[in-house]
């Protein structure tokens, strides 16, 4: 609004926002062949630090490793410790971290407060109790959380199907494991001792049994108890089987959810195009809009009349006149050039609209293939018609006199024929 002299001066940025935005995008918002090459090299890092940790675990192993993984996690300290502080730094570049205060609500975040205290206690081998803090190091690989929250948007999805499953699963372990119970607590094995001696056993026999892990260490010695081991491990296993089943169905309507939103997506721009173009057509192509253009003009005219000094005085109205001075060529280009885009506007929303999926493609395939079987049995009809063919009328109906063109033309032809006969008649009369 000011001019180009000053459009150069507003338009720049400091170098230290750009810089803080790239960052920030390049750490917590990966995208592209650097982005990728970067974090998974942090993730081989991390993957063979922990190995060499699993390593000192040996003893003909741990004397050989201990010094080689003290020197690696102490580089990966150094390394994730300039890596959080340059995340901290760029987070200033999002307006709702912005200040000191914003950098502490980024840091409070969950997976940075993981980090600081994973900075804090990883190194420190006199604590045994800790060392499970490299663990965590896994958890770098996914800061933003997408997989926990898929899982948590998948969970609370099918609440009520895995609420339902897991509560008449918990009431089968709880009756199998009572009436188990009841049925062995008496018995003694051969070296003297019960094999169910608290009820507790037998809970514990019962998620064994249920979850189909089967260590075997608590097992049913009567028949009696296999009895009824057998009869409530028919039922109860296949309710403790059905959460996968529910879990991973609804990760795969998730997945297909979300293609079918960035097939949608895509679509907005192709269709705010088509209705740009189509709107642009009409207003070019619209007879109103030139009779109220020639009106206007008309007015105008008489006003340049009256007011013939002011006009000359101001420039927009100059502008306004030279812009309608276009000649017929002119607008006729207009009209081709908006009718070019209007085409291809439209060739690009089909395009878009086109079905990304089997089921979609398989389903369009047939509502088009409907669609010309019956275009083309009533094409076949209207030719049978026509050419005097006998079309077969449903059964009740009335008797229709044939309207095809033989028929037409024997009526014309009596018709003629009775002229004829009048004519005569006349004739005769005279």
């Amino acid at each position: 609004l000011l001019g180009p002299r000053y459009a150069r001066t507003t338009d720049r940025r400091p170098a230290a926002a750009t810089l803080k935005s790239k960052v920030f995008n390049f750490l917590e918002r990966p995208v592209g062949w650097t982005c990728f090459i970067y974090h998974f090299s942090v993730f081989m890092v991390v993957l063979c630090c922990l190995i060499l940790s699993v390593l000192t675990t040996f003893d003909a192993y741990s004397r050989r490793v201990h010094e080689a993984l003290f020197f690696l996690e102490v580089c990966l300290v150094i390394f994730f410790g300039a890596e959080y502080c340059a995340r901290v730094w760029s987070a200033g570049c999002c307006s709702k971290y912005l200040g000191f205060i914003g950098r502490l609500r980024f840091a409070r975040k969950p997976i940075s407060l993981i980090e600081l205290i994973r900075q804090c206690f990883i190194t420190d081998f006199m604590f045994r109790g800790v060392r499970f803090l490299q663990i965590l190091r896994m958890l770098h690989i996914d800061r933003q959380g997408g997989s926990w929250k898929l899982l948590g948007s998948v969970v609370f999805i099918h609440r009520q199907e895995l609420i339902t499953t897991l509560y008449i699963g918990f009431l089968g372990l709880i009756f199998s494991s009572y009436f188990v119970y009841l049925a062995e607590k008496d018995h003694k094995t051969v070296d003297g001792r019960r094999a169910f001696r608290s009820y507790a056993d037998a809970l514990w026999w019962g998620v064994i049994t249920m979850t189909t892990i089967g260590y075997g260490d608590v097992v049913p010695q009567t028949w009696l108890g296999r009895t009824v081991a057998s009869c409530f491990s028919i039922f109860a296993i296949s309710f403790f089987a059905l959460p996968a089943g529910i879990l991973g169905s609804g990760f795969a309507l998730k997945v297909q959810q979300k293609q079918r939103q960035k097939h949608f997506n895509r679509q907005i721009p192709a269709a705010a195009t088509l209705i740009q173009c189509i709107w642009r057509c009409h207003a070019v192509l619209s007879k109103q809009r030139v009779e109220k253009k020639c009106s206007c003009d008309s007015r105008s005219e008489y006003a340049d009349a009256d007011y013939e000094a002011e006009e000359n005085s101001n420039s927009s109205h100059q502008k306004i006149s030279l812009v309608s001075e276009l000649t017929e060529a002119h607008r006729n280009a207009i009209r081709a050039i908006c009718k070019v885009k209007y085409f291809v506007a439209r060739r690009k929303f089909q395009q878009a609209r086109k079905p990304y999926d089997v089921r979609d493609v398989m389903e369009q395939y047939s509502h088009g293939y409907l669609n010309t079987m019956v275009r083309i049995k009533e094409l076949q009809r209207r030719l049978d018609y026509s050419l005097g063919k006998p079309y077969p009328q449903q059964e009740g109906s009335r008797r229709v006199s044939s309207a095809t063109v033989f028929s037409r033309l024997t009526r014309v032809e009596t018709q003629l024929s009775f002229f004829r006969f009048d004519e005569k008649r006349l004739m005769s009369d005279k």
